[in-house]
């Protein structure tokens, strides 16, 4: 059994300014110069990457990736519940699949769920979106009779908090003391461009009665599962989840099998969501298996192959910075 760092390991402080969207579809069009083939890159472990391999594109095809990539990652927000008000969700299926050891993934539109399921009951981390809560408990139901103990919350987008309010009549909701604040609030989440939302304000029994600084620990079913803030990543309250014995890993939205998606607007950063994958990489074995936010169960070469992209995106984003700024500069 591995153990994770007592705290993560922290490189650099990410900045805020230019990342997401823009990076993302920059690092695509110097690279691919199509949304198709880019969603290849992260079925591609092989695929190998870097700032350096993007070539120089003219600024107005580098505008126009942009538009085009825009579009395309705000249809996959749609679909992955940060604006799925009009979804049926009546026709909605909770699937559910053995991970490793006692951890367990349910999926259904928002983000993914894993369950530690033991002696002690169960563990829920994230719990999607509130139309499925009793879905998401009948298919709980189909493994274990025992109750939900605790649910950890990822981060605070609504398509992992959107169960709180259903299942802390049962559970303790934990999370990063951030991930209450901006719950409690509500406020401005988005790209710092083209993608934009206000989240609400979520009620009083929606929200985390236990909040965490930098780590936290829970001894349940065997396992000591591990709770670790990882700042300014996907968001500035993101949470990563290690269960050591069972070989397990979940990233939240830290990783996902599709365009990253940076909440600026939430104190996020591509500088921090580096961090955050570089930082799990490190500290997990080869075998282990990961649980994305979006997507299916991956490996450690996905994840890197993931990091590979990120680091290219970083890389196109300084050099359209660079040319831009030059051509200022004439």
């Amino acid at each position: 059994m591995w153990t994770p760092a007592e705290e993560p390991i922290r490189q650099r402080r990410g900045s805020s300014s230019g990342v997401s969207l823009v990076s993302v579809a920059l690092s695509i069009g110097g690279r691919l110069k199509s949304s198709n083939r880019a969603m290849g890159m992260l079925r591609q472990p092989s695929s190998r990457i870097s700032g350096d391999d993007v070539p120089n594109v003219r600024l107005t095809e580098e505008i126009e990736i942009v538009r085009k990539v825009s579009c395309l990652v705000a249809s996959l927000l749609l679909v992955c519940g940060l604006g799925a008000q009009d979804l049926d969700y009546s026709k909605v299926e909770i699937h559910v699949s053995k991970v490793a050891g006692t951890v367990y993934m349910l999926q259904g539109t928002g983000g993914n769920i894993a369950a530690s399921v033991g002696d002690d009951g169960i563990v829920l981390i994230d719990d999607e979106s509130a139309p499925l809560a009793d879905k998401i408990q009948a298919a709980l139901r189909g493994i274990t009779d025992k109750p939900v103990r605790f649910v950890i919350n990822t981060h605070y987008h609504g398509d992992h908090i959107g169960g709180n309010a259903y299942f802390q009549k049962q559970a303790t909701l934990i999370a990063h003391d951030n991930v209450r604040k901006r719950m409690e609030s509500g406020g401005a989440t988005g790209n710092g461009g083209s993608i934009h939302f206000e989240a609400k304000p979520q009620p009083k029994d929606a929200l985390p009665v236990i909040t965490y600084d930098r780590a936290l620990t829970l001894y349940l079913n065997g396992e000591d599962i591990r709770v670790l803030h990882f700042p300014a990543g996907h968001t500035d309250g993101d949470s990563i989840i290690f269960f050591p014995k069972s070989n397990v890993v979940h990233m939240g939205d830290e990783f996902a099998t599709h365009f990253p998606f940076v909440d600026v607007e939430a104190g996020g950063s591509l500088n921090g969501m580096i961090d955050a994958v570089e930082s799990v990489i490190a500290q997990v074995p080869a075998d282990v298996k990961v649980i994305p936010g979006h997507g299916q169960v991956s490996t450690l070469d996905d994840l890197r192959a993931y990091l590979t992209m990120l680091k290219a995106t970083r890389g196109a984003v300084a050099h359209a910075r660079l040319k831009m700024a030059k051509r200022w500069i004439r």
